[in-house]
């Protein structure tokens, strides 16, 4: 399983409701005031990503060394994996096939990966038809994983498209409503 399918799949359904939808509860320390949009955790960063606060640096180095170091691991799985075709004694067209098979899985694990970091995906019926696809090229999910890292978390850059839209759009709702208390006292505090 890829570092992005596990938390971040299960999210993708809420996600956009969750960005644009106002939260119901109090104040909030994280950019969205009361009763605002309220950012979208993200894996490993939690609302960290926002700030860039909270350790944000630390985690993205640690984050860019695990995925790492696991996409590594994952090599050296395979490398084994295929010195046990060899030591087995299996034909070399099997060996090709296993080859080709995970580097094209990798391939696309790869692609789908750094597409899910931009934008959501489109069709959730074609994202779960390709799961065991990216489960097999799990390398090109890692290695998308790390490299995303290296300039911002990952799925960050979506992420704060989104409540930056959505905090932009409840500010205008905010400041059209007429005889809006929060808006007036915003005002006189502004004026002061």
């Amino acid at each position: 399983m890829s570092p992005h399918e596990g938390g971040e799949a299960a999210e993708t359904t809420t996600a956009v409701a969750s960005a644009t939808a106002p939260s119901t509860g109090g104040g909030s320390d994280d950019g969205g005031g009361p009763g605002g949009p309220r950012p979208e955790p993200l894996r490993f960063f939690g609302t960290t990503w926002v700030a860039h606060d909270g350790g944000y640096g630390v985690r993205r180095v640690c984050v860019a060394a695990g995925s790492l170091a696991a996409t590594v691991a994952g090599c050296f799985l395979l490398r084994f994996a295929y010195q046990g075709l060899e030591i087995a004694n299996a034909s070399p067209f099997v060996g090709v096939l296993v080859i080709v098979m995970f580097s094209v899985c990798g391939a696309i694990a790869f692609r789908k990966t750094w597409e899910g970091f931009s934008e959501r995906p489109v069709d959730a019926a074609r994202e779960e038809a390709l799961r065991s696809l990216k489960g097999i090229g799990f390398i090109g999910s890692l290695a998308a994983y790390f490299l995303r890292s290296l300039t911002e978390a990952p799925g960050e850059g979506l992420r704060r498209t989104e409540y930056e839209s959505a905090v932009a759009q409840y500010e205008r709702r905010r400041t059209a409503r007429t005889r809006n208390p929060a808006a007036r006292k915003g005002a006189r505090a502004r004026r002061k």
